[in-house]
């Protein structure tokens, strides 16, 4: 008897340590995992309208052409509006993502005029099966003290949802933007951009955490992802955790 006590006391002993280091997993790795995919599919939006918008010959250029069933243009409105069409079914663009839905854009101005608001709404729209909900607003702040033109960028009530429904992610973020390289030309494939400021959101398990970044995040028109840039991320109730988005590689990895 006190053997079989002695055995059941070391399994559930192991059951607890099991599940406390799973429990740790939980805060150390899905607040990192779950901010980074956030990161990742608003910065998505961003790109998807500026090389719409960029294309001289109007609506269907680069990578997203073959994917893209209809672009709509208003102009007469105020605020003006683009509305971005990747239809009902799934595609494959050249830069290896699929997508499916719509983004309508409305903005008072020139992306490169200071003072112009752009606002992103996304709309039944999803990337490799990832949909994203919310608004992205973005304000030209004119040109910093190094001659770079900077905006401020604010997403409200941002939701991703995981393919079939897995599971969510709640974001929001408070950013600025500085357009480091490629702003002299008007060409995107040299756009670069820095991101600093926070965020914070609910986690897969319902886990809130705060990040702040440490060293900018860099965005490269080139690059679907971010390819540098250092950022702390706060577990509720869990110590802080430093993610690495690596030293300038163009790659789906983060340290």
């Amino acid at each position: 008897m006190r053997k079989l006590a002695f055995v059941a006391a070391v399994c559930l002993l192991l059951f607890t340590v099991s599940c406390k280091k799973d429990k740790e997993n939980e805060y150390s790795i899905y607040s990192s995992q779950d901010n980074s995919r956030a990161e990742d599919l608003f910065n998505d939006v961003f790109k998807v309208v500026d090389e719409v918008a960029s294309d001289t010959e109007g609506i269907r250029g680069g990578t997203l052409a073959s994917c893209i069933d209809n672009i709509v243009v208003d102009t007469t409105s105020t605020p003006m509006s683009i509305l971005i069409d990747f239809g009902d079914d799934e595609c494959e663009s050249a830069d290896g993502r699929v997508r499916k839905g719509a983004i309508l854009v409305t903005f008072t101005g020139r992306y490169r005029e200071e003072g112009t608001v752009i606002v992103y709404a996304p709309d039944g729209y999803s990337v490799n099966g990832y949909e994203v909900d919310g608004t992205k607003t973005l304000t030209n702040l004119g040109e910093n003290g190094d001659g770079n033109i900077e905006f401020s960028i604010e997403i409200e009530n941002g939701v991703i949802t995981a393919p079939d429904n897995t599971y969510t992610i709640t974001w929001e973020a408070s950013r600025i933007r500085e357009w480091v390289e490629g702003g002299g030309s008007w060409f995107l494939i040299d756009d670069v951009y820095e991101i600093s400021g926070n965020s914070s959101g609910v986690n897969r398990n319902g886990i809130p955490f705060t990040t702040q970044i440490t060293s900018p995040l860099r965005a490269e028109a080139v690059c679907p992802y971010l390819t540098a840039g250092v950022m702390e991320i706060t577990p509720e109730g869990r110590e802080t955790r430093i993610v690495n988005f690596g030293g300038g590689e163009c790659n789906n990895t983060v340290t």
